[in-house]
């Protein structure tokens, strides 16, 4: 399953740790309040969160209690939430509530029968306050079983503003110009993109952000599905399109070889290190905590992001993450847990972690104003601007023997295509075969 890391600083969880009244942000514990209407009653609740994540979720969770006298307890999953949430249900230990964190596990949790449908009340306040691809991807053969509270974005490219400054460049408007750009700043001295290519997901990306836009959102909609075949004739556009880049070897840090030999965290460090070894890095609005905590920069200073420019004649693509709150059927306190996802669903429970950073919503009811980081306030505005025309991580629906395996799959293929992109025909044969046989199993 692929995961986008936080990579939030240690100093914070070790911080949280130390102090007896966050004992649910360090992997257990209950919060509570003086009363309300579901005194007596103990939501557990399942996230893959640890660390900062951990504790500022666990901020809303006591402001649930605040408000409905209900008891919390917070349980990290780690990546691999199908099996702890599966064992747990076996057990009869089920969690009430668990934040699914791909749109794939929503849906097999869904046709499992491990959910129960969201509640009425639940489902209006989605209507008042997300745009509707959000319930699209919270609805599984026409049931609503996922409220979706934290999102990503994924179609925002970092850099290095004095680098640009350097070069006498600006944050290009379209992706030919980035290309044009990329090619200024090797001509100064400096490599244009680091890439991250020691494992496969960060390629995932950047074929979907340039796949979303040349072909649009509903043919994206139907290569997610495997309605259209990976030799699909917009799918080798797309390669051809990546391949302009990836070809270009000088363009990258280290060239095509180093870029496979860079981890996600190096291929940011690489841009804001003293002295840089490339101008600009591709991933999703996550690169901000490797930028504060790992490289001594400062966020909308020394860094800042431009989206993922629009490819050909498309619109700027918004690729996105989410993590989706569900009601598990085996819960022992049903009415407590669907309180609790109402509650997710309004721009009070968002507006709390959007004041602690690290966050952001696609609840187009929160005010922007809520957070305090400007770099987020602009890649959340983006985000909710980009309405029904945002599209979730493609990989994350796909099986995942396809989509979010290392070293199998569209991960290992799209790393051969960084390793030699010069036919971009053969790698999507190679991709459809991969495909027919994951989505046949």
């Amino acid at each position: 399953m692929k995961r986008k890391p936080p990579w939030s600083g240690t100093a914070a969880t070790a911080m949280a740790c130390g102090l007896s009244l966050t004992l649910a942000a360090c992997g257990g514990g209950l919060s509570s309040s003086s009363g309300g209407e579901l005194d007596g009653q103990t939501v557990t609740v399942a996230a893959v969160w640890t660390g900062a994540e951990q504790e500022n979720f666990t901020k809303v969770l006591d402001a649930f209690s605040e408000e409905t006298g209900a008891k919390t307890r917070f349980i990290s999953t780690g990546d691999n939430v199908s099996t702890l949430v599966g064992s747990k249900i076996e057990g009869g230990d089920a969690p009430d509530v668990v934040m699914v964190p791909q749109v794939g596990v929503l849906q097999q949790f869904a046709r499992k029968g491990w959910l129960r449908p969201l509640s009425p009340r639940v489902r209006g306040a989605a209507n008042k306050n997300y745009a509707d691809v959000w319930r699209k991807y919270g609805t599984v053969d026409g049931t609503f079983y996922g409220l979706y509270f934290k999102a990503s974005h994924k179609s925002t490219v970092w850099y290095s503003p004095k680098a640009f400054t350097d070069a006498g460049v600006k944050p290009p408007k379209t992706y030919e110009r980035m290309h044009t750009t990329a090619g200024i700043l090797d001509d100064s001295g400096l490599p244009a993109f680091s890439v991250a290519g020691e494992a496969g997901w960060p390629l995932t990306d950047w074929f979907e952000n340039v796949y979303l836009s040349q072909a649009g959102p509903g043919n994206y909609d139907k290569l997610a599905r495997h309605e259209i075949p990976w030799t699909h004739p917009t799918v080798v556009n797309a390669l051809d399109t990546l391949a302009e880049l990836f070809g270009a070897n000088r363009l990258i840090a280290g060239g095509r070889q180093g870029a496979l030999h860079t981890d996600f965290p190096t291929s940011v460090q690489q841009v804001f290190a003293d002295p840089p070894k490339s101008a600009m890095t591709y991933e999703g609005d996550f690169v901000s905590g490797i930028i504060s905590d790992q490289t001594g920069k400062t966020v909308g200073e020394d860094a800042d992001f431009f989206p993922f420019p629009p490819v050909d004649d498309g619109p700027a693509p918004v690729v996105a993450g989410g993590d989706a709150a569900t009601v598990i059927k085996a819960g022992k306190n049903p009415k407590a847990a669907m309180k609790l996802v109402e509650f997710l669903a309004s721009p009070k429970a968002a507006a709390i972690w959007a004041k602690e950073g690290g966050f952001i919503s696609p609840n187009a009811k929160l005010n922007p104003a809520e957070y305090d980081d400007p770099t987020l306030r602009k890649a959340a505005k983006s985000l909710v601007a980009a309405g029904n025309t945002a599209r979730l991580d493609m990989s994350d629906q796909t099986p995942a023997a396809f989509g979010g395996t290392q070293g199998t799959g569209e991960w290992k293929i799209l790393q051969d295509f960084l390793r030699d992109p010069s036919d971009p025909k053969r790698t999507a044969r190679t991709l459809e075969s991969a495909a027919a046989k994951a989505y046949r199993n």
